[in-house]
């Protein structure tokens, strides 16, 4: 049975407050005065500005590490954190690495799926349970970081500042300071915040798992069109360490786009991504796992298992074929090896690799021709 803990009365205030607030007082101003381009045009900006601070700042650069930022740029995030108005980064930072160290445990995870959608999307903001007490025992590299602890020590003046200060000065500036408070201030303080809690519920409940079962997060990619790339969680879960939620080319993850391009002009760095020989792996096996649970629904006969099963092994044996030779050509453009090898050697290591390449794209495209097939039990041969 779920713990009876203590109301936290600030923030049942705060999260009652605002979105009663949001949806009376700004419909009632926009039907008496309206809006004009430049305040909606601000509230789009504002969101960007919180939005992007903690999916880029807050969540893949200071609690996941998955690249460094330049001080100016951890200094922004830091405002944009504030405007959000989601805790300080080491108090966010250090709930959500609980998070992902102890997904779904109700015991330990500050916003564990398995206790239903609105636990995890809002409800554990609420009361002080024990699952989101505050310790700073994993953060200790963010309390090295003078930016983090800056917003720390001044997070209540900054909230201000940029939740009222900063709208009230932009509608200032164009004229009208009460709609920009309400559109650039509280809407956008309500949505921001709802957008980003639906990553701890939603993406926890509905979607695919494209990379692993090991936990209940889902990619959703409708999901990822609202919150700046994050829909894509199961990926997330399953490889952290990646800069990217959306590792395919087409997939909409406009943060990843932003902490790549910003590489180019030297405000990001080091941005660590995950071997796609691995992240096909992760994905093969769980196709594999659901084409095999398909074959016992369909109860299709044995030599359709052994035949999955022959091409699955095949395709994890060339994967893991083309990985040791993409290793071995990263190490051959290197300084050192190019001194050592031959140039004979490279060019035979590179045509290798550049081979393997291309079998794993046919092997690819017999491996998805098999699982079509086995989903329509209709299309496979007697």
């Amino acid at each position: 049975m779920m713990e009876k803990a203590p109301i936290n009365w600030t923030n049942m205030l705060l999260f009652s407050i605002t979105p009663a607030a949001a949806v009376t007082l700004v419909p009632l101003y926009g039907y008496f005065y309206g809006y004009d381009l430049y305040e909606w045009l601000v509230f789009v900006a504002m969101m960007g500005f919180c939005g992007l601070s903690i999916t880029a700042g807050y969540h893949r650069m200071w609690s996941h590490k998955t690249y460094k930022a330049h001080p100016v740029l951890r200094f922004i995030y830091a405002l944009g954190g504030a405007c959000a108005l989601q805790n300080d980064v080491m108090h966010w930072a250090s709930g959500h690495r609980r998070h992902h160290q102890f997904v779904d445990n109700d015991e330990h995870d500050p916003y564990s799926a398995s206790r239903g959608f609105w636990f995890s999307h809002i409800g554990w903001i609420l009361r002080d349970y024990k699952s989101g007490r505050t310790d700073f025992s994993n953060i200790k590299d963010i309390q090295q970081d003078p930016i983090a602890v800056w917003q720390h020590k001044h997070y209540l003046k900054l909230v201000l500042l940029t939740n009222i200060g900063l709208p009230a000065l932009l509608g200032y500036l164009h004229g009208d300071v009460i709609a920009s408070l309400l559109l650039a201030g509280l809407l956008r303080l309500v949505l921001s915040q709802h957008v980003t809690y639906l990553i701890n519920s939603i993406a926890h409940m509905w979607g695919r798992q494209t990379y692993s079962d090991q936990s209940s997060a889902r990619d959703n990619p409708v999901l990822a069109l609202i919150t700046y790339g994050e829909g894509y969680h199961n990926f997330h879960h399953t490889f952290q360490w990646d800069y990217r939620n959306g590792v395919r080319w087409w997939h909409f993850d406009p943060t990843k786009w932003m902490i790549r391009m910003l590489s180019w002009v030297g405000l990001t760095r080091d941005l660590k991504r995950t071997n796609p020989a691995q992240v096909e792996t992760a994905r093969l096996k769980m196709q594999y796992q659901q084409a095999t649970a398909r074959l016992e629904d369909n109860n299709l006969p044995e030599h359709w298992r052994e035949k999955l099963e022959q091409e699955y092994e095949q395709f994890l044996k060339l994967l893991q074929q083309w990985n040791e030779q993409r290793q071995a050509w990263y190490e051959a453009k290197g300084k050192r090896i190019q001194e050592t090898l031959a140039h004979w050697e490279r060019i035979q290591v590179r045509d290798r690799y550049r081979e393997l390449q291309f079998q794993v794209k046919v092997q690819k495209r017999r491996w998805r021709e098999m699982l079509r097939n086995l989903s329509d039990p209709l299309l496979l041969p007697a």
